[in-house]
């Protein structure tokens, strides 16, 4: 699959807005951090990719009612569902000067009240020249996402036959119609009936 950037300049992958807080002295001090141990930016993308994916639990997975959408709060509440957790690493990726997008796929989603679509956020990196998507929601049974510049390792594969749809899309920025799902959530069992079924 092609990604498409929507804006041909680079800086936007690297701004911070809202929700890519990547200013906020958490987020500073957590990259600070990790990339003390990385020996590059590649092994670097690798721990903070890791680091979210493994130590913020997806709220659908703990249980946790709490609906965090800020990079810096992902962090400090170490909650939060696939587009929090892809702010959050977002955010980290930025921090080192990582130009980061967010990107999206429509999948079969069980909202509680039926079978029907919802849509999932991830992100891609930017590494010699091209974008690599990465999934952070997190590992659990069915589920082995990870990281690589080699060849796709995502939670998921759209099945078309299933009208599930991988959008090309890179966002500089959160798409409005998932920021604007996570900041109406006053708890995540609303948030669960309300996520955006398509983009």
């Amino acid at each position: 699959m092609e990604l498409i950037q929507n804006t041909s300049d680079l800086s936007a992958y690297l701004a911070a807005d809202e929700a890519i807080d990547h200013h906020h002295p958490l987020v500073r001090e957590t990259a600070a951090r990790l990339a003390k141990g990385a020996a590059d930016s590649y092994a670097y993308a690798q721990a903070a990719y890791e680091f979210v994916r493994d130590t913020i639990p997806h709220s659908a997975d703990s249980g946790d009612p709490r609906v965090t959408w800020r990079a810096s709060t992902v962090l400090e509440q170490r909650t939060g569902i696939c587009y929090a957790k892809s702010h959050a690493l977002a955010a980290l990726l930025r921090a080192e000067d990582i130009p980061t997008a967010l990107c999206y796929q429509r999948l079969a989603h069980d909202g509680g009240d039926g079978p029907g679509h919802a849509v999932h956020g991830l992100v891609a990196v930017r590494f010699n020249g091209a974008w690599h998507r990465q999934d952070p929601r997190g590992n659990k049974a069915g589920v082995d996402a990870r990281f690589s510049l080699d060849g796709e390792r995502l939670a998921w594969i759209p099945d078309a036959k299933s009208n599930e749809v991988d959008y090309p899309v890179l966002y500089a920025e959160p798409h409005p119609a998932v920021l604007d799902a996570l900041k109406a959530a006053p708890d995540r069992s609303y948030l669960w009936k309300t996520l955006p079924t398509a983009l």
